[in-house]
């Protein structure tokens, strides 16, 4: 929760926002701390379960559209200000990572920022405790065939070969989860 909460001191004032995976919405509150009015939210969720939960957060003054979709099937011909993915690439097998990646880089708007929280096994120190946390995991959520994916993709080679700029990056967890704001 703490790597998504400190990135939101990033999101421009009167911003569009697209927000992928929320979950059950307790972004939304956070969001709703930092500015009460003027942004504008675009939340696309798969589970009707979770869109629930978040309809009934209180995000304030922000207007914000619910969206019952997967991100793969979330059409749209809007230009975001901001994006947040949080921990969404590690659900994906990584050709669907790949399509997932180009296609909201097109949603973004130049200047943009990307927010972007993930597993991550790149960080040195107890690379191999992580890595035994995150085959269980994906062997926890394959049997109970909810992810797709059976191995973490390293996302950082699409950010770059786009031209993404790194503006913050914060480790949490020895390194297991990064947070980091990505500007286009």
């Amino acid at each position: 929760m703490n790597a998504q909460i400190n990135q939101l001191h990033s999101i421009p004032e009167n911003s569009s926002l697209l927000i992928v995976g929320g979950g059950t919405g307790w972004i939304l509150e956070e969001i709703a701390k930092v500015y009460s009015a003027g942004l504008n939210i675009t939340y696309v969720e798969i589970s009707e379960k979770m869109i629930k939960l978040s309809k009934a957060r209180d995000f304030k003054n922000n207007e914000v559209d619910f969206i019952l979709l997967g991100v793969e099937d979330f059409k749209t011909e809007h230009i975001f200000d901001v994006i947040l993915t949080p921990f969404l690439f590690d659900n994906f097998a990584k050709p669907r990572a790949e399509a997932i990646f180009k296609d909201l880089h097109q949603h973004l708007k130049i200047s943009g920022f990307w927010f972007f929280v993930d597993f991550s096994l790149s960080a040195r120190n107890g690379k191999w405790w992580k890595a035994i946390i995150l085959k269980s995991m994906y062997l926890f959520f394959k049997i109970m065939g909810i992810v797709e994916a059976n191995q973490l993709i390293d996302m950082q080679p699409y950010f770059t070969q786009e031209k993404y700029k790194t503006l913050e990056k914060r480790l949490y967890y020895s390194g297991f989860i990064s947070a980091i704001i990505y500007q286009k």
